[in-house]
């Protein structure tokens, strides 16, 4: 059996976020925009979403590589059963931070390990859960204004000062709230004859 590790990592992403996280475990990767339509299907559920997101992301990059390990994420924030996605500006997140307040939203997080060589994949979803505090319109708007977390789903930045929005936050990884959950990842890479750490 060939030395999976020194398959060529690509990050099916531009995300800073993404790629900063990944950075943490220390390995070699480059990034590929994956560059696909996001919008969700009709009567598509939050998981499939994300799922199905993920996947395609990375058989989009793995189209222009022939033999590389392609990690590729998508992420959504739910709240009473509706997808929320990045809000884009600052009307829309406004509004999203205003919903939000004072309610529990989930963010759910699709990954996926795409080996190019022979097609196959690992596909995962993890939840992650955040309540709110009650947010006045001021701390909304001081929020955006300092944050601009516009290209963020959920409209905050949990790396950032969105960590002061919240009363409490409930999952098995905080590295999903910010887009790559990395202990999936790890358990992924391993299973691809990865040593980590």
């Amino acid at each position: 059996m060939p030395d999976i590790q020194q398959k060529h990592l690509i990050l099916g992403s531009t995300s800073a976020f993404r790629k900063e996280l990944l950075e943490r475990l220390r390995l070699d990767f480059t990034t590929d925009s994956p560059d696909i339509d996001e919008t969700p299907l009709q009567n598509e559920t939050p998981e499939d979403y994300v799922i199905r997101l993920s996947l395609e992301k990375a058989k989009a990059v793995a189209a222009r590589h022939d033999d590389a390990l392609i990690i590729a994420s998508d992420q959504c924030s739910v709240l009473n059963g509706k997808i929320r996605g990045k809000p884009g500006n600052h009307l829309n997140a406004v509004q999203q931070l205003t919903e939000s307040s004072g309610n529990r939203v989930s963010f759910l997080t699709g990954l996926c390990l795409y080996d190019c060589s022979d097609q196959s994949y690992q596909l995962e979803m993890v939840p992650f859960h955040v309540d709110f505090r009650d947010l006045s319109a001021r701390e909304i708007e001081s929020y955006l204004q300092v944050e601009q977390p516009y290209g963020c789903a959920g409209s905050f930045k949990s790396e950032g000062l969105g960590v002061t929005l919240f009363k409490r936050l409930e999952g098995d990884d905080p590295s999903s709230l910010i887009g790559l959950p990395l202990i999936k990842l790890s358990e992924m890479l391993r299973l691809k004859g990865y040593h980590l750490p």
